[in-house]
């Protein structure tokens, strides 16, 4: 309990939460656990894209990220474009607003300093510009924790990106990749540490033992267009992943085994109905997961896993489920080399049915030493996200650390 003379921390989280995304749900989930376990007296609300869900899940409050209902619509009338314009404007002063009654902001996790999928600059990146700037202004300890980062072609959108991450009082990332990127784009990095990513953290339920017989595969799929700088072949891009995965599963069918189709964003389920309109077999399944437990219960249970979207791989890398990944920007590339899985790898923007074919029998082939070696990589993760863990109290907590360390002096 809160003692008479000492304030609850309030601590606030930002980000695209609750906005249909499973993974960067999970970093949330990850990052409230820390916090009900080692400052269970703090004072918790957020800032987020979808506040009813957050609040419905998490049972904390939550205040909406944009003024604007429709920011993430493409404005094509003037009204609309005149209020995204007064929502910027708005914003700025709701964000600081927001800032000024926390101790500490967290952005928990989420490639939020990357533009690997398609990002305007005016959207979440000067969001989050927003609140660097306003903690940098207000004193209040903005965190930025393991997140993703990666190169971006955008002057604007990299210029918010930068000053949001210089601005920032605390960094760390979830790959050397993402480091080096910030590095490149000119903030000094020389005191950023590298961590794996927050839903390390999370809990995993036992994997299922491995039958006789070839058991089910997992496929977890993405509507996917290219990245921020593919737009103009974003068509073209999309009809040869998913061309691609189609060829797959009625190669996998045909071999008699089940498939059963799982999302990661509300916005996957187009291409579930797809594939289940051109693979018309009762083998073919799909699952509506509605968090990253749901998603681990469902690959603990299978034999292998493909998967493009980076939480997919983190579900299946979690239960030691051998997988395979459909990799659309290097954090899938070093996800994997970092859980001794790279050669398992297959480029999202031209899948290959046949290699694909032939890298899933190899990976089957291997399937105990991967286990195997999936139980030490985790081990790790987890001994390390327990260390980050400690640095976050020491670095964003400080009178609270000071304050247990004089109760065990005396």
């Amino acid at each position: 309990m809160t003692s008479a003379d000492e304030t609850p921390v309030r601590v606030g989280v930002f980000g695209l939460l609750g906005s249909g995304n499973l993974g960067n749900d999970g970093s949330l989930e990850a990052v409230l656990g820390y916090l009900r376990a080692e400052h269970p007296d703090a004072s918790v609300d957020a800032l987020c894209g979808g506040p009813e869900a957050v609040t419905a899940r998490f049972g904390i409050p939550a205040t909406r990220l944009h003024w604007n209902r429709a920011e993430y619509r493409t404005a094509s009338r003037a009204s609309s474009i005149v209020s995204k314009g007064v929502g910027k404007l708005v914003d700025a002063y709701r964000t600081a607003a927001w800032v000024r009654r926390h101790d500490v902001v967290i952005v928990p996790g989420m490639g939020v300093l990357e533009a690997t999928l398609p990002l305007r600059p005016w959207g979440f990146p000067y969001s989050l510009f927003l609140l660097c700037a306003s903690g940098r202004l207000l004193g209040t300890r903005v965190a930025l924790v393991s997140v993703g980062a990666a190169g971006i072609g955008s002057r604007p959108t990299r210029a918010l990106v930068r000053w949001s991450a210089r601005l920032a009082a605390y960094r760390s990332y979830r790959d050397e990749q993402s480091r080096d990127a910030m590095r490149a784009m000119g903030v000094d990095t020389s005191r950023d540490e590298v961590y794996p990513d927050l839903a390390f953290s999370l809990p995993a339920p036992p994997s299922s033992a491995p039958t006789a017989a070839p058991g089910p595969v997992c496929l977890g799929v993405m509507d996917f267009h290219g990245g921020n700088d593919d737009r103009d072949r974003a068509e073209e891009i999309y009809r040869r992943y998913l061309d691609g995965t189609i060829t797959f599963v009625r190669a996998l069918v045909e071999e008699g085994r089940p498939v059963r189709l799982l999302t990661g964003d509300q916005c996957d389920l187009s291409v579930v109905a797809a594939i289940l309109d051109a693979v018309d077999s009762p083998l073919v399944t799909a699952a509506e997961p509605a968090s990253l437990a749901d998603l681990m219960n469902e690959m603990a249970a299978a034999d292998t896993v493909v998967a493009v979207r980076y939480h997919n791989l983190i579900c299946a890398l979690k239960t030691k489920t051998p997988v395979l990944a459909l990799c659309y920007a290097a954090k899938s590339n070093a996800l994997m080399d970092r859980m001794g899985l790279g050669a398992y790898c297959h480029p999202a923007r031209e899948v290959d049915a046949d290699r694909l074919l032939e890298q899933f029998r190899d990976l089957e082939k291997h399937a105990a030493e991967v286990r195997r070696t999936l139980t030490d990589r985790n081990r790790v993760a987890a001994r390390q996200l327990a260390e980050q863990f400690t640095t976050l109290t020491k670095t964003l907590f400080p009178a609270k650390t000071h304050a247990h360390a004089l109760r065990k002096a005396s």
